[in-house]
């Protein structure tokens, strides 16, 4: 039998120390390690010299918040997908964080087979997409006179134009339907197209400027 610890480790940020106790015990008997933080600093102290398989972020934790920690981070960049955990009313901020690069967000109250399958899912998107090194192809495009795409709106964008639809984008990157359909939203706004079929001709004007 492999050794559990093989899966990785998992991060885990709150306040609540019964939430941190549960979390760890779902995701260790899952077969991850998990490292529990009960505020920002402390996970930022470790986050910056070593990565960890994913980060379970809550929303409001003491001193800064999950939003400001998920900046210090510069989220997009991180070299691991950040969930953040919310309760129902934070909605509009786990929106925001998204777009400063959270992977998605997780509602509490949660059920734990959620959270490992959330994960499970989230870090092999995660891991295939490293090793396909995330289509330069898509990477490469310009939209000149439009507000720059973020690197998750371009992997969403490629999931679209290809004709995936928001589960089948959603599955590809390990993100739920309805934060593909925000993405799409984003990127409909930037590019500034009115429907589906007038987004596809600007990335097609786009790539034949390109090629």
């Amino acid at each position: 039998m492999a050794e559990q610890s093989s899966r990785g480790e998992i991060f885990v940020v709150d306040d609540d120390p019964a939430v941190r106790d549960t979390l760890s015990m779902v995701l260790k008997a899952a077969g991850y390690e998990v490292i529990c933080f009960a505020d920002g600093a402390a996970l930022l102290s470790v986050a910056r010299n070593r990565t960890p398989a994913a980060i379970l972020l809550d929303v409001h934790i003491p001193g800064k918040s999950g939003l400001d920690i998920l900046k210090e981070l510069h989220g997009e960049d991180y070299p691991a997908p950040i969930f953040m955990i919310s309760g129902q009313g934070d909605i509009t901020m786990a929106v925001s964080a998204i777009k400063n690069g959270a992977l998605d967000f997780i509602e509490k109250p949660f059920r734990g087979s959620e959270i490992v399958g959330r994960l499970d899912e989230a870090i092999g998107a995660y891991a295939r997409r490293q090793a396909e090194n995330a289509s330069p192809k898509f990477g490469s495009l310009h939209f000149p006179g439009r507000e720059p795409l973020t690197r998750r709106e371009r992997e969403v964008l490629e999931q679209f134009a290809s004709g995936a639809s928001n589960k089948e984008a959603g599955r590809t990157l390990g993100i739920s339907p309805r934060t593909i359909e925000d993405h799409r939203a984003n990127i409909m706004k930037k590019l500034g197209a009115r429907n589906a079929a007038d987004l596809i001709r600007i990335v097609m004007t786009a790539a034949q400027r390109a090629s």
